[in-house]
Order: structure tokens, then sequence, then C-alpha cells
């Protein structure tokens, strides 16, 4: 008699499933069918958080279905959503580059499944296995938070620019006629 408490196996990653994320773009198939056996896979419920802001980061994760969500937390204590991943996107790739603290919260909006991967991963499966497929894999990182910058100093440009025609419309107003 099986035991109903027990969680069922990681779910199995196929190398189509990859060859579809921008992750792993330009990865030969071999090196897609060795990260496919190799890497863990994480089944997430809907409102389990994955990563919590401050936390130290030590893994990224995958998004292979699924839906997550990114809330940041206000100095007044509010949830706010500031991002939202689906299947393909992929979040946490700042602890591959450099491990910091978390810089936000990661909770799952249905039930998820992601593929989990370590620096250590990197170096095993990929560094140690094939340089040009490591390198390849770095450049996609690096693609992603470039792309995500870019857009970070748009909205920083489009605030400060609002700011600062807010300003000059109130100290450049004519005042009243009395």
């Amino acid at each position: 008699m099986s035991d109903k408490s027990e969680a069922p196996p990681p779910p199995k990653v196929s190398t189509a499933m990859l060859r579809g994320v921008g992750l792993f773009g330009g990865l030969t198939d071999e090196a897609l069918a060795h990260l496919a056996r190799e890497l863990p896979s994480r089944h997430i419920e809907a409102g389990e958080i994955v990563v919590q802001e401050g936390d130290t980061a030590r893994e990224m994760y995958v998004v292979i279905g699924g839906e997550l969500e990114v809330v940041k937390e206000t100095s007044a204590g509010a949830e706010v959503r500031v991002a939202l991943f689906g299947p393909g996107d992929w979040f946490g790739e700042m602890a591959i580059v450099d491990p910091q603290p978390r810089s936000a919260t990661v909770r799952a909006v249905a039930p998820t499944m992601a593929l989990v991967i370590t620096a250590e991963d990197v170096d095993a499966l990929l560094y140690r296995k094939d340089i040009k497929n490591y390198s390849l894999f770095i450049m996609n990182i690096a693609r992603e938070l470039s792309r995500r910058l870019r857009v970070a100093d748009g909205l920083v440009a489009q605030f400060v620019t609002s700011v600062a025609d807010n300003y000059q419309t109130k100290t450049h107003a004519v005042p009243p006629k009395d």
C-alpha cells in the first residue's frame, strides 16, 4: 500500500523543453540532453514562496510550466507585484554570476514546474564539459540582465523626467492675479 503523504517524484525535463528556453539558446543538443538528465526539477504549489527577499542566493530557476510573481515590500510594509514569470522565463540568475542576498520575493501564483540550477551545476555540467556551451549560457544570462537593466533605466528616466516636469510646472507657473 502506498503512503499518500509521500511527495511525487520530481517531474522529468526533456531536451525539447530546454530547447525552447532562451537561457539555453545556442547550446548543442548534447549539452541540452545532459542538462535535462542532470538538473533537478521542482514542483511548486500555488502560494508557495520560492525565494525570499534578503535570503542568500544559491540557485536560479527556469520556469518550465506555471506562473510566478515577483514582489517587493514597500517601506510601509505592503507588497507590490513588479513582474510575472511564465514558461520559458528564468529568475535568480544573479546567484550564478554574483551571489548576493535576494533582491525580491518570488511566489507561485499557479502550480509551477521549475528547473533548479546552482553555480556548482554550471561549473560541473557546462564549464568543465564544454567551454563553448558554458560561454553561450553565460552570454544568454548577460543578454537578459542587459535587457532588464535597459527596462529599469527607462523606468527611472521616465520617473525622473516626470518629477522634473512636475517641479518645473509648479515653480514656473504664473502666479494668479489678485
